[in-house]
């Protein structure tokens, strides 16, 4: 999708996924490009996840406490009904977004560098974003190739057995509630 200009100014957002329609997402990843500091829009029962994937990072301010960011920081959660404030720390960033509607999914953001491997017990919507150096993933016996600065998810139905190896890329797991699942229409993707 080409990317949308926030109403502030401030940057622009592009949608890389999102499930399962514009409208009505239970859960949204995108990336940001931050020009300029300022407020974020507000989500209300919505959780955030935040990682910064190139720039100087960013200060954030949620409840009055700061949080500085950078392409090394661990991923930020927040909830994104909060008024938030960012603060650019120097020049322009790049930054993850990862949203879920509250009561419908839950999820986790982490950074990889090296590899992990991960045993479903449940099924979970697994995701890759490989940041710059690309990413081998094998869901059980399927291998795929995910190029840098893409996004490929897939919704992994347990018990399965998931290995990822990137030097530099962000792994999303995102659980859905029972129905969510029922809903489930399209189950892999992958976005440039």
């Amino acid at each position: 999708m080409p990317p949308t200009p926030w109403k502030n100014g401030g940057g622009t957002t592009r949608e890389l996924a999102l499930w399962p329609s514009a409208d009505n997402w239970v859960w949204r990843m995108s990336v940001a490009e931050v020009a300029q500091s300022g407020p974020f829009s507000r989500f209300e029962g919505v959780d955030r996840w935040f990682a910064v994937l190139e720039g100087d990072g960013v200060a954030l301010s949620t409840n009055g406490t700061w949080h500085p960011l950078t392409a090394n920081s661990a991923p930020f959660n927040f909830d994104g009904g909060l008024a938030t404030n960012c603060d650019l720390l120097g020049g322009a960033t790049r930054d993850f977004n990862l949203m879920t509607r509250r009561g419908t999914a839950q999820a986790h953001l982490a950074r990889l560098s090296g590899n992990c491997s991960l045993t479903l017990e449940a099924s979970e919507i697994i995701a890759i974003y490989s940041i710059s150096e690309g990413a081998n993933v094998r869901f059980n016996t399927a291998t795929i190739d995910c190029m840098p600065h893409r996004l490929i998810w897939r919704l992994v139905e347990a018990p399965a057995f998931v290995e990822i190896d990137s030097d530099h890329a962000l792994v999303i797991r995102i659980t859905l509630t029972r129905a969510a699942k029922r809903d489930a229409a399209s189950k892999t993707g992958e976005y440039v």
